[in-house]
C-alpha cells in the first residue's frame, strides 16, 4: 500500500508558473480541446508552451497555469481558486518562477516581478522556486533545485522586497506578524485594485467573499477587519494616512503599513505612573475599538470626519 501510495504521488505531482500576466495569455477556453504544442506562439501561448517544456525537463507530467487552468467566467471557481491559491503553491513539487523583464545578465532584484501583488503569495508559498529569465535560461545558471535556498538569490530577494530570508524560506499561513507581512505587501500593486486585499487572503489564511466591483477600501477593510477579530492584533491600527470609509480606524489604501510602527519612547522614572495609567487608558479603549471592528464587515461605511488618522485617532473614538 505505501508503495503504491507513493507511486500515485510521484506520477501526480504537479508544477506551478509563477509570472506576470502580459497580452494574450490563452484562457481555459482557448486551450479546451487542443493540444498545447499544436497551438499559436503567439502572446502567452508561446509562455504557456516553454513552461510545460522546462516541467517535462525537470521530469513532472503535470503543469498548473494561472491563466487558463481556472474558468474564470465562473464566479464559484474563483472563488474558489483565490481561496485555495496559496496551498495550490505550497503543495505544489516546483514553481517557476519566470522574469520576463531579466535578461540573462539582468538581476532579478529589479524585476516587476517582485513588485506586483499576486506574486507575493506566489514567492512565499512554494517550498521550491526556480527562476528563469527572459530567455528561459537558469537565472545566472544557478542549478541548484532550489533557489528559495540559494544564498545569493536570497540575498538579492531579500534586499529588494525587505523580507527576511527565514521567511522567504518558510513561512506559514496565518495572522502572525500581521502588521510585517501587510508591509510586505504596501509597496505592490495589482492591475485590479480590489487585488491587493484578495491576494493577501492566503498568506493571512482567511476566508472571505470575493466580490469584484467593490471598492479597493471596502476590501482592505473587510480584511483588516478579519485579522483584528479573529488575532486581537492591533498593530494594524497603528499607521498614518487617508482613513479608509470603511472604517475610520483602517486606511483607505495599504501604502500606510510602508513605515514601520513606531516604537515607544523610553519614559525617566517620573514620567512612569502617569504613562502608565495613560497606556491603561489607551488598552481599554483600543480593547472597545476590537469589540466594534469584530462585526465591522456587517456596518454600513460610514464617511470619516478627518484626512489623517492614525491609531490615535481610534483612541479617541
Amino acid at each position: 500500500m505505501d508503495r503504491i501510495r507513493a507511486g500515485i504521488s510521484r506520477d501526480f505531482q504537479y508544477v506551478t508558473l509563477s509570472h506576470r500576466w502580459g497580452e494574450g495569455e490563452p484562457s481555459l477556453r482557448d486551450i479546451e480541446g487542443h493540444t498545447i504544442y499544436g497551438m499559436s506562439i503567439r502572446g502567452g501561448f508561446g509562455k504557456l508552451q516553454t513552461f510545460c517544456r522546462v516541467a517535462l525537463e525537470w521530469n513532472y507530467l503535470w503543469a498548473w497555469s494561472d491563466t487558463c487552468c481556472i474558468d474564470k467566467h465562473s464566479s464559484a471557481e474563483v472563488q474558489e481558486t483565490i481561496g485555495s491559491m496559496f496551498a495550490w503553491y505550497r503543495q505544489s513539487a516546483l514553481t517557476i518562477a519566470y522574469l520576463s523583464d531579466v535578461t540573462d545578465i539582468g538581476s532579478l532584484g529589479s524585476s516587476e516581478w517582485l513588485k506586483r501583488g499576486w506574486t507575493l503569495q506566489e514567492l512565499l508559498a512554494p517550498e521550491r522556486v526556480v527562476f528563469y529569465t527572459k530567455t528561459w535560461s537558469l537565472y545566472k545558471n544557478i542549478t541548484s533545485l532550489n533557489h528559495k535556498m540559494d544564498v545569493v538569490v536570497l540575498e538579492e530577494v531579500e534586499g529588494a522586497t525587505g523580507i527576511e530570508r527565514r521567511f522567504l524560506k518558510k513561512l506559514s499561513p496565518g495572522l502572525d506578524d500581521a502588521r510585517l507581512r501587510l508591509q510586505w505587501a504596501s509597496t505592490r500593486t495589482t492591475t485590479r485594485a480590489e487585488d491587493i486585499a484578495y491576494s493577501l487572503f492566503g498568506i493571512f489564511n482567511v476566508h472571505l467573499p470575493i466580490m469584484y466591483g467593490e471598492s479597493s477600501e471596502n476590501a482592505l477593510g473587510r480584511l483588516l477587519a478579519e485579522i483584528v477579530s479573529q488575532s486581537g492584533d492591533i498593530s494594524v491600527l497603528d499607521w498614518v494616512g487617508e482613513p479608509s470609509p470603511f472604517h475610520s480606524c483602517f486606511p483607505a489604501h495599504i501604502t500606510p503599513y510602508s513605515k514601520l510602527p513606531t516604537p515607544p519612547a523610553r519614559l525617566n522614572t517620573e514620567e512612569q505612573p502617569l504613562a502608565t495609567g495613560e497606556w491603561l487608558l489607551s488598552f481599554q479603549v483600543l480593547r472597545n475599538v476590537f469589540r466594534s471592528l469584530t462585526t465591522a464587515a456587517a456596518v454600513q461605511p460610514r464617511t470619516p470626519d478627518t484626512h489623517a488618522v492614525t491609531h490615535q485617532r481610534c483612541l479617541a473614538t
